[in-house]
């Protein structure tokens, strides 16, 4: 049996723009992805804290050090600058591997900064 484990969690990321001419996706800075094991074009669920939101799409990795978080294409409607997003992706995974499994979590602050990290 397999079940679907949290994988990697970036927690109240600050949303820092919104392209609703560009195809689609969540820009997220590349510096953030590689802390919790996200790919480029991986597969998210986001949760928008401000409006209550959810939608799913895929990452694109933004510029290093740019702390960036972007909404594009028709995601760019779901949110605003400023929002916080919680961004989320699972893995399917074995369930005797799912006994003591340990998400990647970064928690960010101000201008997306890592405030608190776990499983790392």
């Amino acid at each position: 049996m397999q079940v679907h484990l949290l994988k990697s969690k970036i927690h109240r990321a600050h949303v820092t723009g919104a392209n609703v001419k560009y195809e689609g996706s969540l820009t997220i800075d590349a510096d953030l992805m590689d802390q919790v094991g996200l790919m480029p074009y991986e597969r998210i669920l986001c949760g928008n804290m401000a409006n209550g939101a959810r939608f799913e799409t895929y990452t694109i990795p933004g510029q290093r050090g740019k702390r960036e978080i972007v909404l594009n294409g028709a995601v760019a409607h779901l949110g605003a600058v400023g929002d916080r997003l919680t961004i989320m992706s699972y893995a399917l995974v074995e369930a005797a591997e799912a006994v003591g499994w340990t998400p990647r979590v970064v928690v960010l602050g101000h201008q997306n900064a890592v405030v608190n990290s776990r499983g790392l």
